[in-house]
């Protein structure tokens, strides 16, 4: 084992390790071992088919996309992600593992290994990817009910949120002993959080993090929804990444802002050397526009999230692009030419971040590669557009299934066995009977 890690766990005095990997729903798989056998191990064995988990805990046929004997990957830990617990009531470490079969080659189904190979083909052109998510979240009252909708929280004043506070100060402190909490967690954790803000639904809010590496932010991101949960929980409510949690609320998003390095000079080939756009900056929104429809699994993976795309509620229905224009699909923020940089508005905050990263990562690849040219930018509102996007889940599947262009930068074993999860996700949500169908159809149909 790595003497860095190895005297990491010294100092630190720690007893167990949360050995993890990341399964296609972002949720953190693994095993808890103590100290000593984690550093004499050196590895972790689990099935391969843990990674074709579904939300509800169901696997599709997994023979097709494993083998037919079930077998073991070998997870080996990534020791940059090595971090304290922070809630742990004893000292604990997290360790983030990569996936490797036994002749060493990546596991293609793996989500850290599909973002680690699309990097890598920026890597082969000379570029570096850089990254800054920005997370919304909604606080909700505990419940224990799921037929019931859910709401906002009482706060430290005693009253839930009666409207919605875009922006306000005061609504945000109402929550400040979660947030001074969270804030500590998330110091320990290297999160590398910045900006704190109240979005426009009751009692959602959105941290913002800095710029960097897709890897080491997907990291982040992935650590950062369970410190949220497990702050939550502390406080007596609910956090949920849901992408529309509540039927007059608006949805929350996970917008992704990229731009793209020279790894020789360090410039953003995004700019050129007056301060003008350059062809990469062009076909890299053409490559969004033409690619992000046919990745949305990625971008929108469960039905709950075509529910926020929807007109006039903050979220994008298209893939049209515009200066600092909010209602598009794909948004230029103002900025200087060292930091000229896309924000895809697309995804949901439910999304894998692995997976979403690569998918936006691998639309402005092929944008580039395949020289797209972009439309004309949007100066109104794109809210009046037509649908540009899915409507639903299995739309989105079945357009993913046949993006062969897409395939080959994700791997096409990974988007087979991906539209496979999805489809069983989609079928067993289809067989629920809502509350709707038997509000209006039992007795008048």
């Amino acid at each position: 084992m790595n003497d860095t890690i190895t005297q990491f766990l010294h100092q630190h005095r720690i007893h167990e390790v949360e050995c993890v990997i990341p399964d296609m729903t972002g949720i953190a798989r693994g095993k808890i071992l103590p100290k000593d056998l984690f550093l004499s191990s050196g590895e972790m064995r689990i099935p391969k088919s843990v990674l074709l988990n579904t939300v509800n805990g169901q696997q599709p046929d997994n023979g097709p996309y494993v083998g037919e004997t079930d077998p073991d990957m070998v997870c080996l830990p990534d020791v940059s992600t090595a971090r304290v617990v922070p809630w742990a009531a004893e000292p604990v470490a997290v360790v983030i593992h990569d996936c490797h079969e036994f002749d060493g080659s990546p596991v293609q189904l793996s989500p850290r290994s599909v973002l680690r190979h699309v990097v890598s083909l920026y890597e082969k052109q000379g570029w570096k990817p850089v990254v800054a998510p920005e997370m919304e979240f909604y606080l909700v009252a505990r419940q224990q009910n799921p037929h019931e909708p859910l709401q906002p929280p009482l706060g430290r004043t005693g009253k839930s949120e009666a409207g919605r506070q875009s922006y306000s100060i005061d609504a945000v402190n109402d929550f400040d002993p979660f947030f001074m909490e969270l804030s500590q967690f998330c110091s320990v954790h290297r999160l590398g959080v910045e900006t704190l803000i109240h979005e426009a639904g009751a009692g959602q809010m959105e941290i913002n993090f800095s710029h960097g590496d897709p890897m080491d932010l997907a990291d982040r991101v992935f650590l950062f929804k369970r410190t949220v949960r497990e702050t939550a929980l502390r406080h007596g409510i609910f956090a949920t990444f849901m992408a529309k949690p509540m039927e007059m609320e608006p949805g929350s998003a996970m917008h992704i802002h990229q731009s793209v390095l020279d790894m020789d000079t360090g410039l953003n080939i995004f700019s050129n050397a007056d301060g003008s756009g350059s062809d990469h900056f062009n076909h890299y929104i053409g490559g969004l526009q033409k690619y992000v429809p046919q990745v949305m699994p990625m971008l929108a993976p469960y039905v709950n999230s075509y529910r926020r795309l929807s007109r006039f509620m903050s979220a994008p229905i298209n893939v049209q692009w515009g200066l600092d224009n909010r209602t598009c699909g794909i948004r230029v923020p103002k900025s200087s030419p060292d930091n000229r940089r896309v924000e895809n508005r697309v995804p949901g905050v439910d999304v894998n971040p692995y997976l979403a990263m690569a998918a936006t990562l691998g639309c402005g690849y092929l944008g580039m590669m395949e020289r797209l040219n972009p439309s004309d930018p949007m100066t109104s509102s794109a809210w009046d557009l037509d649908y540009e996007l899915p409507r639903h889940l299995e739309d989105a599947i079945t357009r993913m299934r046949g993006c062969d262009a897409m395939a080959e930068v994700l791997w096409p074993s990974f988007v087979k066995a991906f539209c496979a999860v999805k489809e069983l996700e989609y079928a067993t949500y289809s067989r629920v009977i809502s509350s709707w169908e038997r509000e209006h159809l039992l007795l008048l149909v």
